[in-house]
């Protein structure tokens, strides 16, 4: 990031910014995972679980490589054992970096089934979702909220989805035009990302990050940043409420605190 304003401004994308979630995670991530594993004598525990998971839990919006590793495990507590789930979850424990070119690395150091399945089940969700392509939209509000906050602040989407896909959308919607950077998977993890950005120069408070997940919540806390939370049902108002209330407020230097606290009340109390 090059610091040009004195406030920088990040955003999740997939369930922030884009109404994308729900349809790829019920239309790539879920069905790639039943076909790519197997599973179809399965497929609805796994569609349950996945969906909570991924959509309407405390950990929505988790890294997919995460999220596997989740499934791997819950279904191993269930009597299922799923190839190479061993050493799967002992690279997703040891690895820095959770990203497609990350297990080809891993891959071509001597890793065997566990990673190769992983990286068939990633690349199959990357091409089932390419083919949605045309399909996405951002919630109402969200465009003018980013015009509006683009006049005064650096931008950066940062968010954990395939960066192809993250361009792809945000350049045809028009979004694109409002952002600085555009961050996704392969840009490393969405707290490493803000850190990156901070080191730039911006002062104490003058970061903040607007997501739909406790993960966007945590990244922002790791980094130091504010947090704006984009509730889940509530996205449309959300949007024009930051646009309204808690962009100036964050400007003002009134964000911090109270105001603060009650909008991640808001958000804890839909993602339990």
């Amino acid at each position: 990031m090059e610091k040009k304003k004195d406030f920088l401004f990040c955003a999740d994308s997939d369930g922030c910014a884009m109404d994308t979630m729900t349809s790829k995670h019920e239309n790539a991530f879920c069905p790639r995972l039943i076909d790519t594993y197997a599973l179809q004598d399965h497929a609805a525990l796994v569609t349950e679980e996945w969906m909570r998971l991924n959509l309407y839990s405390a950990t929505r919006g988790v890294n997919r490589f995460l999220g596997l590793a989740h499934m791997m495990g819950f279904l191993a507590d269930r009597g299922i054992a799923l190839a190479g789930a061993e050493e799967y979850l002992a690279w997703v424990a040891e690895a820095p970096l959770l990203s497609n070119d990350a297990l080809r690395a891993a891959i071509a150091a001597g890793g065997g089934v566990g990673l190769e399945t992983a990286l068939a089940w990633s690349l199959a969700v990357n091409e089932t979702v390419a083919g949605m392509a045309g399909t996405s939209r951002p919630f109402p509000g969200c465009a003018e909220a980013l015009a509006q906050i683009h006049g005064r602040a650096d931008t950066a989407v940062v968010s954990a989805a395939n960066s192809e896909a993250v361009r792809e959308e945000w350049t045809r919607c028009g979004l694109a035009r409002h952002m600085d950077l555009l961050l996704g998977q392969d840009a490393g993890s969405k707290a490493a990302c803000l850190k990156a950005m901070a080191a730039a120069g911006y002062a104490p408070g003058h970061i903040l990050m607007a997501g739909d997940a406790l993960g966007d919540l945590d990244a922002a806390r790791h980094a130091g940043a504010l947090f704006f939370p984009i509730l889940v049902g509530r996205e449309p108002e959300s949007w024009r409420r930051l646009a309204e209330e808690g962009f100036p407020r964050f400007l003002a230097g009134d964000f911090a605190g109270a105001y603060q606290d009650a909008l991640v009340e808001e958000q804890a109390a839909l993602l339990r």
